[in-house]
């Protein structure tokens, strides 16, 4: 047998290394039954949103049959770390869940929106989602859904036993340096046996609203600006709720923690404060009577956040193209209204926003008031490089201020130094 020359080996390697390149770009494009299908990957931190999506899916994949969506889900606990590494790494998947989009968009590893659909796609979604995934002019992300206002979730069995009307909850007030309602009432209920209300280191359900209500302020830009007599304000308000004993100890509530709520679940608290994210669980779990009312009113009125969570597309997808249409089929009226089934979360597509109201209010829920409280001012939930970063800084000199160990005005500067530095990075 005669020997190939080396020549001829050579030119064999690079043919074989062309189709091995070829074949595994065409099964990175398409399934592995080789239906010809573009596979486009999404990612999201939620498992109990898999059917949801799976359903509006299913109904984009009969009308585009030649594009199929992948659901991956990567738990919360670790999503924004991962996704950091393989964004970094170019392995992130075509589209993800994002609600901390600015280092990647600044970064050039986001694809710009408003250039890939149209600007009457745009204008069916909340504005306030709009706003949040806005920056230096160019959108970032398709919205998914919003959380609404905050507002107080109430045991009216805990409230009858002290003697107390939830139509009061309406008039409530918080005010250190004039009249104040609120106090009073908790301690009402806090005489008839259980914890009063949840005041704690949460950033979107007490930290902003409170902040908000004191006319206070977040950021100013990209700049951390809460260390402010406001902030003052505003969380020496909340710490003197622990200190007073009318809320469950911040040992036990400290930055994460689902005592509260699961304090609230067991009839142990009388109010709960938290968003619309908490309705679907509390609805099927409380054993109890129970509603939903306004929060209550600061110096600057009632102040709420509206954070909403939105899907970005790489940047450097393969298949622009199709994840163009997946986009603007889970950005349309048709697309996003799945997000409303059950009562799931409410969609960002505002003229879907009503079947969300529908099915709670079919449930005998009124939940007017996470809506309610957005006529008013809101305070920004937070932006900027870094912004994942700077929160991790401010969680710990927080826990520590709700604890006692450090007074207010020192916790503060320090939280804000320490965010300020670390976005900085």
């Amino acid at each position: 047998m005669r020997a190939v020359k080396t020549s001829t080996l050579s030119v064999l390697a690079i043919a074989l290394g062309v189709v091995l390149l070829v074949t595994a770009a065409l099964w990175l494009g398409h399934d592995g039954g080789g239906t010809g299908r573009t596979v486009i990957r999404l990612r999201i931190w939620d498992a109990s949103f898999v059917p949801v999506y799976r359903a509006a899916l299913d109904e984009f994949q009969r009308a585009e049959p030649d594009v199929e969506v992948r659901i991956t889900v990567v738990p919360w606990g670790s999503y924004q770390q991962k996704l950091r590494l393989d964004v970094a790494g170019g392995t992130a998947d075509d589209l993800f869940w994002t609600n901390l989009y600015t280092d990647y968009a600044d970064a050039g590893r986001l694809a710009d929106i408003g250039a890939m659909l149209s600007p009457e796609a745009v204008r069916q979604w909340d504005p306030g989602a709009v706003e949040q995934y806005t920056r230096n002019g160019k959108l970032w992300a398709v919205p998914q859904f919003v959380d609404g206002g905050t507002a107080v979730y109430y045991n009216r069995d805990l409230l009858a036993a002290a003697g107390i009307d939830p139509a009061e909850l309406a008039g409530a007030t918080w005010d250190p340096r004039g009249p104040d309602s609120l106090v009073p009432l908790l301690r009402r209920i806090a005489a008839a046996g259980p914890w009063a209300y949840n005041a704690a280191n949460d950033f979107q359900s007490l930290s902003l609203p409170y902040l908000g209500s004191a006319g206070g302020r977040f950021q100013d830009g990209d700049r951390y600006v809460f260390d402010s007599p406001q902030g003052v304000d505003a969380f020496g308000y909340l710490v003197g709720l622990v200190r007073a004993g009318l809320t469950p100890p911040a040992a036990d509530t400290r930055s994460g923690s689902d005592f509260a709520k699961n304090a609230f679940l067991q009839g142990k608290l009388a109010l709960f404060q938290s968003g619309s994210f908490t309705l679907a669980q509390i609805a099927q779990q409380a054993r109890f009577r129970w509603g939903i009312a306004m929060i209550p009113a600061g110096p600057a009125g009632r102040v709420s956040t509206d954070n909403a969570i939105g899907i970005a597309a790489d940047a450097h997808t393969a298949h622009p193209d199709a994840v163009r249409r997946v986009l603007a089929w889970l950005g349309s009226p048709a697309g996003n209204r799945y997000l409303a089934a059950g009562g799931q979360t409410i969609p960002a597509v505002v003229a879907d926003q009503q079947l969300y109201r529908d099915y709670w209010a079919n449930q005998g829920i009124d939940v007017s008031p996470f809506f309610d409280v957005l006529r008013g001012p809101r305070i920004a939930s937070g932006g900027g490089p870094g912004l994942a970063a700077a929160l991790r800084a401010i969680d710990p000199v927080f826990d520590e201020m709700f604890l006692g160990r450090i007074p207010v005005p020192e916790a503060l500067r320090r939280a804000q130094s320490a965010a300020q530095a670390t976005a900085q990075r």
